[in-house]
């Protein structure tokens, strides 16, 4: 589990938002993935979300 919440350079789909958030948490990649997915359908600001956690997130170090 990192210290802090950056998105990693490997095993990311698009930008590593997902990735980095389970990989923080301790969570399972696509189980994040899949949630995010799913969380699409209902109503509320989760694209807005991820492109302000995409700008936001810095990239892990090499």
């Amino acid at each position: 589990m990192g210290a802090v919440l950056d998105r990693p350079r490997n095993g990311k789909v698009i930008a590593g938002v997902c990735a980095g958030i389970a990989d923080r948490m301790g969570w399972n990649r696509s189980k994040v993935r899949l949630v995010f997915v799913l969380s699409c359908i209902l109503p509320g600001p989760q694209f807005l979300a991820y492109i302000v956690l995409w700008v936001l997130m810095p990239k892990r170090e090499a």
